[in-house]
């Protein structure tokens, strides 16, 4: 009889590099990639010496294309590469300048494609192949108000993450996403401490709730892992269900909204 052996989902002995690992989703990344037992690389331009896990913080702009060289340089060839810095500037269409959008394509879009290019060369170079998650967003397919430029930039990380998968897996490097919903960071704070807002706002996921970084942060350390060795060029959409439906299944004559969760009425 054929008995599988258990697995542990383990990055032992891996350098993996996650850009904006300083905050949020990004800094979940990175203390659940030391948790596996990565090597972890933080890139960011802010830091941070409250970080209560192993890691490495590298200063690094990552819309300058020399400063993302020189973070490699120090952190050496990655097993694995998060590339999740980005911003999201609120403005509705007829305020978004020039600026604005200058701004949230540099950081959302080039500086990603910089990265990702930076990095796999690097991964080439080596000859092991390796891992590059991306982080998109549910905004990646729907045109949220107010957000046309991070918008545009989220549908453009799915254009490099299908060019990049199709022309970096005869390398036996795998490229994938993970596409959060509204999860709790320092940006989106705000909107979790106004029930007015969320209210409605998880009427339309399943799951009756906002996400939490850390939700996000092991679904992409799956797609980096070995569990994931046949997955590449796919979207994992970590959103509590929220894209899979037109209506949300929340009525007040059926449940009840308390604490941030939809929940139904025992």
């Amino acid at each position: 009889m054929y008995i599988l052996k258990a697995m542990e989902l383990s990055l032992k002995g891996r350098t993996a590099v996650v850009t904006g690992g300083t905050h949020g989703i990004g800094r979940a990344m990175s203390r659940r990639l030391a948790a596996c037992g990565a090597n972890v690389y933080i890139f960011d331009i802010d830091s941070d010496d409250e970080i209560d896990f192993p890691s490495h913080q590298v200063r690094c702009d990552v819309t300058s294309r020399a400063s993302i060289q020189a973070a490699f340089d120090r952190s050496g060839v990655p097993d694995a590469l998060f590339i999740n810095a980005g911003t999201g500037i609120v403005k509705p269409l007829d305020e978004t300048t020039r600026e604005v959008w200058d701004k949230t394509i540099s950081l959302n879009l080039t500086a990603a494609f910089e990265t990702l290019q930076e990095g796999a060369a690097r991964m080439k170079g080596s000859g092991k192949g390796g891992a590059i998650v991306l982080t998109a967003s549910t905004n990646s397919y729907d045109g949220e108000e107010s957000l046309i430029a991070y918008n545009a930039t989220k549908a453009g990380v799915l254009g490099i993450l299908h060019t990049a998968a199709n022309e970096l897996g005869p390398y036996g490097i795998r490229v994938n996403s993970v596409n959060p919903g509204l999860i709790r960071t320092r940006l989106t704070q705000a909107a979790f401490d106004t029930p007015a807002v969320i209210k409605d706002y998880f009427r339309a996921i399943p799951m009756g709730r906002g996400g939490e970084p850390d939700e996000v942060a092991k679904a992409a350390i799956f797609l980096a892992s070995d569990w994931a060795s046949y997955i590449t060029g796919a979207s994992l959409l970590v959103d509590g269900g929220q894209m899979c439906c037109k209506f949300g299944p929340w009525k007040d004559s059926e449940a009840e909204f308390n604490n941030g969760h939809w929940r139904l009425k025992k």
